[in-house]
């Protein structure tokens, strides 16, 4: 008997491992997926991308399936789907990570009633110091104060920003010409050793890809080895835990997993902490059902894959042709950009219905001929082959630089955008599959249009040969919330405060599934924190 099982090992499951075998509790965590060791980290662009089947499951052996607005069939999708692997999806995050603003906290308090916004059971100023403890736990390099948007905090970052290309002045500048703050983006990196693991190496193979230095602060690396060096934490890989199991007196009793050959195995806790991310726990949960539970574990209210977000997700670009810009040092190798702009977090009146905007993080592409070959081969709306794609891949690479943003802006909870279970299609176990029913609101394509306009400017101002306006109000593949709702009323919610189901008291849903509502920043720091949240409330409970 453990005192806490532990499913799956991501921005969730880490803290929780960490905090609670740091207290003594017997802790075990369960991931689907392998452990992969650093040097198995390689810049391969084939090898790590989505379709390989390195970090998330292929659609031959674990899909999820989309089904869209007036279709009758779903579609095999790897929409969802963060990672499977020890560590989760920040084992190949970006890792930026930023801090909600405090009115992601009071959405429905600021704007009033539109779709599904709501409330959340607690505020920006309760989960601060988790914030904080956070960013010193995985270790961010940022710089406190840069961006004048944010909350109060408490403690500065513990490292410096990561170094940045010569271009990011001219970016600064051009910010400050248009009113504008751009600020250091912060991330999980490590611009110096800390906690003995080294500094970034700068690599051009980032984000997407494993870190095999260990500079980034995933859970893999930053977490889950001091959660083992106490002995009382196992992490163990090749789990597919298929079913929570629930006792006489409706309180869950552990669960049931497939081992890498497929022999059920049955761990017995006295805690149940499920940390899947938002698609996969609630699939798990819609899985485990009983007599007590005939439509789903603590899916008693029918909420259980209901209050569906992922993120909308607008972008751009601009070229700078290096026989124009002499002075810019364009061909400098530096991967990182490093800069970003809050100040268009909300909107002016008249851009769109809801006045949430979003922030805008400017980078530089990386480097993988096979991704820009692609995008190169499809641009201006014609497929190129031959000479004529061969010359737009030399013209890429040798004659300019490219410039590009991202914007991180609100998926706002919708009755038409939901999980629930395929009703034919099966992973390799024979389990049904989550289904994601996609109907994004009106609101996210106009707050892109109007959000893309902003990025441009920037870069217009910084003396772009061309701008390129990309995705308008886009759904984001994996940055994923909602399904499991928290709040204070159980017919409105599936967990409490606290991250506890409503209807079973030892079974808490750690991951961005208790979000009520998706934020206009990237949601990982927000996880971790609350994840240390939660671990904090379970040690004073437990005791």
């Amino acid at each position: 008997m453990k005192d806490v099982v532990i499913i799956g090992s991501g921005a969730g499951g880490g803290p929780l491992a960490l905090t609670l075998a740091g207290a003594g509790l017997e802790v075990l965590v369960l991931e689907k997926g392998p452990r992969y060791r650093p040097e198995e980290y390689v810049h391969d662009e084939v090898a790590m991308a989505a379709q390989s089947g390195f970090f998330a499951p292929t659609l031959a052996e674990d899909p999820h399936t989309v089904l869209f607005p007036g279709k009758d069939r779903a579609e095999l999708t790897q929409l969802g789907w963060v990672a499977c692997c020890v560590g989760g999806g920040t084992a190949h995050m970006g890792a930026y990570l930023y801090r909600f603003h405090p009115d992601d906290f009071r959405m429905r308090s600021r704007f009033g009633e539109y779709e599904g916004l709501e409330d959340w059971p607690f505020g920006y100023d309760q989960l601060e110091p988790y914030y904080t403890r956070a960013e010193w736990e995985v270790g961010v390099s940022g710089i406190a104060g840069a961006n004048p948007f944010e909350g109060p905090r408490s403690r500065s970052y513990p490292m410096p920003p990561l170094a940045s290309h010569p271009l990011s002045s001219c970016l600064d500048e051009s910010c400050a010409r248009l009113g504008l703050h751009a600020f250091p983006t912060p991330r999980a990196i490590n611009s110096r050793p800390y906690q003995g693991r080294p500094a970034c190496a700068y690599c051009r193979s980032c984000a997407g890809y494993g870190c095999a230095v260990g500079a980034r602060g995933s859970t893999q690396a930053a977490l889950l080895p001091r959660a083992e060096e106490t002995g009382r934490c196992e992490v163990r890989s090749g789990a597919m835990v298929r079913e929570i199991t629930i006792g006489r007196a409706g309180r869950a009793t552990g669960c049931i997993y497939l081992d890498e050959a497929g022999r059920e195995i049955e761990v017995r806790a006295r805690i149940v902490c499920v940390c899947c991310s938002a698609v996969e726990s609630a699939r798990l949960l819609l899985l485990s059902k009983s007599s007590r539970f005939p439509d789903g574990l603590a899916n008693g209210s029918g909420l259980v894959g209901r209050h569906l977000q992922f993120h909308g997700v607008s972008t751009g670009e601009a070229r700078f042709r290096h026989a124009n810009h002499e002075g810019k040092r364009l061909s400098d190798p530096h991967p990182f950009l490093g800069r970003s702009v809050m100040d268009h977090y909300f909107l002016p009146r008249g851009v769109s219905d809801l006045s949430k905007g979003g922030l805008l993080r400017f980078g530089l592409p990386t480097a993988g001929p096979v991704a820009v070959g692609k995008n190169l081969a499809r641009a201006g709306g014609s497929l190129a082959w031959g000479p004529e794609l061969k010359r737009r891949i030399r013209e890429y690479f040798c004659d300019y630089r490219t410039i590009y943003f991202e914007v991180f802006h609100d998926f706002i909870a919708n009755a038409g955008t939901f999980v629930d279970l395929d009703p034919e299609v099966r992973d390799r176990w024979g389990l049904p599959v989550a289904r994601i029913h996609l109907r994004p609101g009106e609101h996210q394509k106009a707050a892109g249009r109007w959000l893309v306009e902003r990025g441009l400017e920037v870069l217009a101002g910084m003396g772009a040969d061309e701008l390129l306006p990309g995705a308008c109000g886009d759904t984001s593949m994996f940055l994923v919330h909602g399904t499991c709702r928290a709040g204070s009323n159980p017919e409105t919610s599936v967990l409490d405060g606290n991250c506890r189901a409503h209807e079973v008291p030892n079974l808490f849903v750690v991951d961005g599934s208790f979000m009520p509502t998706s934020g206009g920043a990237p949601p990982t720091l927000t996880i971790l924190a609350n994840s240390f949240r939660v671990a904090d409330h379970i040690v004073r409970t437990a005791r």
